[in-house]
């Protein structure tokens, strides 16, 4: 379902999430899930849920649990109760998030006490202590652990490991796999068919993330399932490399949609007035969206300083 600005500050979550984000039109771009918590197991312990704010993913076996991102308070709390019923009550092992952004680390707090470590790229956990553009929340359960390039761990018999590509969404976008179950959580690396938050004062660049995009399945197996953090309304958040190759092409037509703006000499302004779908990616939705704007502000940046 969508979210709007309005319906969003009406929560105390949306309000520490605008805070994370700092900037209005990403707030306006996030859209929620199911208002029930569900979870959908994938293979081998592992699934992903799904209740309002960027999908989770997590393990559950013998020996451990662990989670890939948070939404916010009242959905991580009632996916913890989830996970404990199907855990026998089982603390948290790991806690990792992909990124900074509120829809996936304002439930951390819901964590606390719960979670033994949290894990992030050390660039999310710099933006989670001082959102680009945005206030630090009033309160917050921050990683522990961060990496540079590589972390892993084993938890019974499962091995999750994190891998960070460079620039794409962010500038500290991980993602995270459960290599024995061969599944991968992309976190918003993915947006099924919708147009992305592009967080251009968090360092994306719409260049590097198709580079991104085409790196990540050189690393996974063919069959590997991914995990996407947003889909388009009524679309899945899972999906297989040819979605990856997709979501690259579409960003690829977007810089190429743009420069052609450019060369015929629009302005900024009427370039970001566009209205009409990206031809070709009809069922991303019209440019009109707060999100699509955002979209369109950073190919136009990146076209006219390359």
């Amino acid at each position: 379902m969508s979210l709007t600005r309005r319906d969003f500050l009406a929560t105390s979550a949306a309000a520490a999430l605008a805070g994370t984000l700092g900037r209005p039109s990403l707030v306006r771009a996030l859209q929620g899930q199911a208002a029930q918590p569900v979870f959908t197991p994938i293979r081998r312990n592992v699934g992903f849920f799904t209740m309002r704010g960027g999908t989770i993913g997590y393990l559950v076996n013998r020996s451990g649990v662990v989670v890939v991102d948070s939404q916010f308070p009242a959905e991580a709390k009632a996916c913890l109760d989830g996970l404990n019923e199907r855990s026998g009550g089982r603390p948290v092992d790991l806690l990792i998030n992909t990124h900074h952004h509120g829809d996936h680390t304002g439930g951390n707090l819901s964590f606390r006490g719960a979670a033994k470590k949290v894990v992030a790229h050390v660039k999310a956990d710099e933006h989670m202590r001082q959102p680009p553009g945005g206030q630090p929340p009033v309160d917050q359960l921050y990683p522990d652990t961060t990496f540079t390039e590589t972390w892993l761990a084993s938890v019974g018999d499962e091995r999750v490991s994190a891998r960070y590509y460079g620039r794409a969404h962010t500038s500290g976008d991980a993602v995270i796999t459960f290599e024995r179950a061969n599944v991968a959580h992309m976190g918003d690396l993915m947006f099924n068919q919708r147009h992305p938050v592009v967080d251009r004062a968090a360092g994306a660049t719409i260049r590097n993330w198709m580079t991104v995009l085409e790196r990540v399945p050189r690393d996974h197996a063919k069959d590997t399932v991914y995990i996407f953090g947003h889909g388009n309304t009524g679309l899945p958040v899972t999906g297989n490399q040819g979605d990856l190759a997709r979501f690259r092409d579409y960003l690829g037509a977007l810089l190429a949609f743009v420069e052609s703006q450019v060369k015929a000499g629009r302005s900024r302004d009427e370039v970001l007035a566009m209205r009409a779908p990206l031809a070709g990616f009809e069922s991303f939705g019209p440019f009109g969206q707060a999100n699509a704007r955002d979209a369109l502000t950073c190919a136009y940046e990146e076209v006219t300083t390359a």
